[in-house]
């Protein structure tokens, strides 16, 4: 336990979430013969209250469920201290293995020390885990992420005002995004090309947050804002939601990320630029095979790079992100079918439609 956090208010966390309904075992698959002891991981999810995280949960139980594995899976929601107390509890169900995408990434560290005193390996789901002795992080190369958005706008609008809107300040790949995003605006801003009005962070990547951070901004400058980095498309959301009120939506550009279904909608539409798309089916089925890997002690076949985290180097897998724009949208996200094309087109003339190949 972390001094912050008391073993009482821990256990009466829990105790909640078990009233609620919030534990929840996902069983996947039977053990192919020769496959020896059936493997059980334990999924900590910070939360599923967006889109995005349904799909990783339902891909890397599928996948684990090829392989012979059992997936436990709990969300905490956005609550540090359930969080903690429901990966205590996969530790005593006795999980081989655990996988944690933490909602604050230094307070998770706990949960990487409980499972290490337990012998079960730790992989860091997406979130790097900071101040830690993580086992393996996978994730995508989420600096890559920030630059992609920055990198986007600029070649499109090399010279105006810029809000940066980022993501939960308790999220390390926030910081991440962010750090990738001033890599490529520092030189336009030091040139006097770009300006940057605002750069605030969205508390819990909330599309409300960003919107309030989006009315202010375009208050302060007199409603001239040429581009908006937004971390992902939850908070572009709000962002557009601000600039539609001021008749500003499709004229000014803005970021995303995740390739959600309403902003695949906003890219169909023209009010949201583009977004950074992770395919979601490559993250989860790399996570479930190294999952199985660690918890049988088999080397994992796979190229690493150390990440620091403010105590190690941590091994990480990084996967390619996609850059995604109306240009792209219908032979990316809608070919590898993430989204349906009746789904992101649904409020675009029929006419304007891409064609099925």
């Amino acid at each position: 336990m972390t001094r912050s956090t008391p073993r009482r208010a821990i256990a009466m966390a829990f105790a909640a979430a078990l009233a609620a309904g919030c534990p929840a075992r996902e069983k996947a698959g039977s053990s192919p013969p020769g496959a020896g002891k059936r493997v059980r991981i334990g999924f900590s999810m910070d939360t599923l209250k967006e889109e995005r995280w349904h799909r990783d949960r339902d891909l890397l139980v599928r996948r684990a469920g090829e392989l012979g594995a059992e997936v436990l899976v709990q969300a905490a929601n956005g609550n540090d201290a359930l969080q903690n107390a429901q990966a205590e509890n996969m530790l005593t169900q006795g999980v081989d293995v655990l996988l944690v995408a933490p909602h604050n990434g230094k307070t998770a560290a706990v949960i990487v020390a409980a499972a290490h005193r337990a012998g079960v390996p730790v992989i860091a789901y997406d979130r790097l885990i900071n101040d830690a002795d993580v086992d393996l992080y996978v994730s995508f190369d989420n600096e890559r992420v920030g630059q992609m958005q920055a990198e986007y706008l600029v070649e499109r609008r090399p010279k105006g005002n810029y809000v940066v809107i980022g993501g939960a300040p308790t999220d390390n790949n926030a910081h991440l995004y962010h750090q990738g995003q001033m890599k490529v605006l520092a030189p336009y801003v030091a040139r006097g090309d770009v300006r940057v009005v605002a750069d605030q962070w969205a508390r819990d990547w909330l599309a409300v947050e960003a919107l309030k951070i989006m009315e202010n901004a375009l208050t302060a400058s007199s409603n001239r804002v040429d581009a908006v980095v937004a971390a992902n498309d939850g908070v572009a959301g709000g962002a557009i939601q601000a600039l539609a009120e001021q008749k500003l939506a499709g004229k000014t550009l803005v970021s995303g990320q995740d390739a959600e279904l309403s902003a695949c909608q906003r890219i169909a539409a023209g009010t949201q630029s583009m977004t950074v798309y992770k395919p979601i089916r490559l993250l989860a089925a790399k996570a479930a095979e190294v999952a199985v890997k660690l918890a049988r002690k088999e080397p994992l076949g796979e190229t690493t790079r150390g990440l620091p985290n403010g105590k190690i180097d941590v091994p990480s897998i990084l996967l390619a992100p996609v850059s995604v724009d109306r240009d792209n949208l219908a032979s990316t996200v809608v070919a590898d079918g993430y989204q349906k094309l009746e789904d992101v087109y649904r409020d675009v003339p029929k006419d304007r439609w891409p064609k099925k190949r």
